[in-house]
Parts: C-alpha cells; sequence; structure tokens
C-alpha cells in the first residue's frame, strides 16, 4: 500500500536524498504501525513531537498500535521553540 510520510522542520534530514521537499511517498506492507515507520528513518523519539496521520493526532502511547492504511499521510513535527 502506498503512503506518504512528511518530516518538517529539522526531521526532513531524515528523508532519503530522493524525497520531494519535506515528503517521500512509501510502499508499505499492510499492517506497519507509525512507530515502525518513524524508526525505520531514525527519527528519535524524542523529537518525534507531534505525530499526525491524516491531520488527527496520534499520542506517544499509541504510535506503536496504529497501523497505517492505502492512502494515509502521516506528519511529524519536532518541538518547537519561540516567543
Amino acid at each position: 500500500m502506498k503512503i506518504a510520510f512528511k518530516l518538517f522542520a529539522s526531521l526532513a534530514d531524515y528523508l532519503p536524498a530522493e524525497r520531494k521537499g519535506n515528503r517521500v511517498d512509501l510502499e508499505v506492507s499492510s499492517g506497519t504501525t507509525v512507530g515502525e515507520l518513524v524508526r525505520r528513518f531514525q527519527v528519535p523519539e524524542r523529537s518525534a513531537h507531534l505525530v499526525l496521520v491524516n491531520g488527527v493526532f496520534v499520542p506517544a502511547a499509541e504510535r506503536d498500535r496504529r497501523t497505517l492504511a492505502d492512502g494515509d499521510e502521516l506528519a511529524v513535527w519536532p518541538p518547537i521553540a519561540g516567543g
């Protein structure tokens, strides 16, 4: 199945060189979880602060149980500081 994986800000550096900006389109196996995909790209757990699937927040405690479906978009943001 195909999904879109997007990493924002400094996390985009974890994507492969053939990415389109901050996005890669991936072919993944049925049953792949959010947590598995984040680990596959070696995004540090503490850096995966805001994780959304199709715009819906996935808490850290649910990432290893939340499976992806064909056409899903997984987006990950690091912690943001500002003032």
